[in-house]
This record gives structure tokens, sequence and C-alpha cells, in this order.
């Protein structure tokens, strides 16, 4: 049947919207604003489960070389960046707003691809750019709640998510997977976090958190561990399964639908001006993965044998 085909990328949806609620929940609403232990818990729990998982075979994992590691340390950095200044941005940011500014990571990463891989753009490329910067550049001027600590988080978190994701297309290296790189990131993050834990004052104030013995505050941390682990196993499935355009329009209904569900979960404060924002910003999205699918047709086009 049809909807059988797309069973995983409707469990991508679903386990990326509500791991989106549970953190913004953890972050926001119990005020858990401690990026070092919350990342350093969520790395943990993913990397124990993901080598756990490598052991007994349901997923493949092969022993990781010193020299690839190293190779892919770089991303692993950027990897620290996005999830670190990401906490910081999510936790005062709305979710419609925060998927608005990330969206602008396509900008860095298209700036990135033109000034060192020489990459040209397309006009529909170059339009669909467009509406995202300036939707980006706007949204502070009309966001109710304007912080601006706010925004200089979400862009580190865009800068390193638009870097790292031309190192993982351009990586020069063939020896490691997505499951394999993953692994790096969570076993180095796990280290560089608990080494800033204490620098940062997030241990230290961690222990005199008010909800520290909270029923609920356990279940959402280790519910959205959990989660982080489920939507990294969804996203490889899903990766694999699909072509690239394929997987880019799942991205995109998933952010969809977690902006459409949010206000219904969390409070809200917009306007008119933020919302229109808001819908540029997605609408160029949309177009982007339109104009790359495209380019992607001419590249390779359709070979007709002769009847």
């Amino acid at each position: 049947m049809q909807w059988k085909r797309h069973f995983t990328g409707l469990a991508f949806i679903f386990v990326f919207v509500v791991s989106y609620f549970t953190n913004k929940f953890v972050l926001s609403v119990l005020k858990f604003t401690y990026p070092t232990l919350f990342q350093g818990w969520q790395t943990f729990v993913g990397a124990f489960l993901l080598l756990l998982s490598g052991k007994l075979g349901w997923v493949e994992m092969t022993r990781i070389s010193r020299s690839s590691v190293l190779s892919w340390l770089p991303g692993s950095f950027l990897f620290v960046g996005n999830i670190y200044a990401g906490s910081r941005a999510l936790s005062r940011l709305d979710i419609p707003y925060f998927f608005t500014l990330q969206n602008s990571s396509h900008v860095v990463s298209q700036i990135i691809r033109t000034v060192v891989h020489r990459e040209k753009m397309q006009r529909l490329q170059t339009i669909s750019i467009f509406l995202m910067l300036i939707s980006a550049i706007n949204l502070p001027h009309y966001d109710p709640q304007f912080d601006v600590s706010s925004y200089m988080w979400a862009a580190g978190h865009l800068f390193c998510v638009g870097a790292y994701r031309v190192f993982q297309v351009h990586h020069k290296s063939i020896n490691l997977s997505d499951i394999e790189q993953q692994c790096i990131n969570y076993l180095f993050s796990v280290l560089l976090l608990a080494v800033a834990a204490h620098p940062t004052g997030d241990l230290k104030s961690a222990l005199e958190f008010p909800s520290l013995q909270s029923h609920t505050f356990h279940c959402g941390c280790c519910a959205s561990a959990l989660l982080g682990f489920l939507l990294l196993l969804a996203t490889v499935k899903l990766k694999t399964g699909s072509s690239c355009e394929l997987f880019a329009v799942w991205i995109f209904l998933s952010k969809v639908t977690a902006m459409s569900l949010s206000p219904l979960i969390f409070t809200m404060d917009a306007n008119v001006p933020s919302v229109v924002c808001v819908m540029v910003s997605h609408a160029g999205e949309a177009l982007l993965v339109y104009s790359e699918r495209e380019a992607r047709s001419d590249q390779h086009p359709t070979r007709h044998t002769p009847s």
C-alpha cells in the first residue's frame, strides 16, 4: 500500500517533532538552561546507546581508525557548537522563530560553497537564499520578545549548522558512515562538555536547580536523550532509503509540522510581521528544495530508450 512506502518518513516527522518539543519543554518550561550539562547528558546517552547497538549488531559500525577520528575532529567541533548554541537559542526563542533563523544556515552553506568550493548558484537557488536571509534579518525587528543574547546564540548555531553541512558533504574521508561520524561527535561532545561544565558554572548552578528532584524534570531529561538517539536512527534510515531531494522534503515537512503544532503546546507572542517572516523563510526553503531537485535533474537527465 502507498502509506507503507512513507512510513519511515512519517516516523521521522513524529520523532523530530516530539524531540524538539521535549527539548523546548525542559529548556523553556522547566528552565533548565545549563547546556553543558543538558547536551552532555544527551550525547552521553546517545554515545552509550549507539555503542551498545553496534555491539548487539542493530547498527553497522566498524572499528574507527585514529586517522579517521582526527580527520573528522573539525566536524565534531562544529557539532558541539551546533548543539550548545542551539540549546541556548531554543531556550529563549519560540520554535517558529528558531527554525526561521536556522533556515539561514543555508546562506552560510552557500557562501562557503561559492567562496571555497567555487560552486555556482542557479537563479532559483539565489532567490531562495535571499528569501531566507531577508526573513532572518527582519525577524529581530518584529519579534515582540526580542532578546539580543538569544539572537546571538542563534547566529552561532546557524553558522555551525551551515558549516557542518558543507563539511559533511565535502569531507574526503570515505571510511566513515553517518553512524560512525555521529559516534565520534557524541564521544567528543561528552569529553568537551564535561571539561567545560565546571568553568562555565553550569555544574554548581545545576546542583541548586529547584526542579532537580522533580519526577517531571527526570522524565523530561530521560525522554530528550532517548528521543535524540531515536532521531539519529530515523535520520540515517531515511537518508539511506530515499534520495537527497526526498530527504530534504521530509525535513521541510517536519519543520512545518513542528511550527504548526508548537502554538498549541507552548505560549507564543507573535504579530503579523513576525509571522510573515516565518512564512517567507519557509517559502524560501521550499523553493531551495525544488531548485536543488531541478539542478540535479539537469545534471542527470532521464534517458529515454526508443520504443
